[in-house]
């Protein structure tokens, strides 16, 4: 199952990328959400991975999580593992002007073992929904990302 979304910020490509790719940051805000978080192989670059421990559910999940491609200014790709569940999110920045970038994000789940497929299936019945909660959460962080980025400036 896919999910994509995109969402332009008003900010040059290079500053777009340095924030995405900001991990003490997003790992900080993970665990201000409940969630706890342990780097395992530190960077920079392709090759970091982190084991996170969180609710879902009403269940503790913990799911393995590797960055698999980093090519600044334009590119990030994580793979994530957790049970028979794996996920690819991709992370595309690409500038449209100078003070102008899109970030385009896409998330491709698949399972590998029955419970996974049975839980993926539930979220596919769902899929209205789902899409639009990733697409609002998307424009979220790009709204938090240019507000953060005007403050800078």
């Amino acid at each position: 199952m896919e999910l994509t979304a995109r969402e332009d910020i008003e900010a040059p490509q290079d500053r777009v990328f340095a924030m995405l790719s900001d991990f003490d940051t997003i790992e900080r805000q993970a665990m201000r959400r409940g969630t706890e978080i342990t780097r395992t192989h530190d960077g920079p670059g392709a090759g970091m991975a982190w084991r996170a421990t969180f609710q879902f559910r009403g269940k503790r999940r913990v799911a393995a999580v590797t960055l698999s491609t980093f090519d600044p200014p334009e590119r990030m790709v994580f793979d994530s593992v957790s049970g028979g569940l794996e996920m690819a999110l991709t992370l595309d920045v690409v500038a449209l002007s100078p003070s102008r970038t899109r970030i385009n994000v896409t998330s491709v789940l698949s399972a590998k073992t029955l419970s996974a497929r049975l839980f993926l299936q539930s979220i596919k019945l769902a899929r209205g929904g789902i899409d639009k909660r990733f697409r609002k959460r998307v424009g979220e962080l790009a709204g938090d990302m240019e507000n953060r980025l005007r403050g800078m400036a």
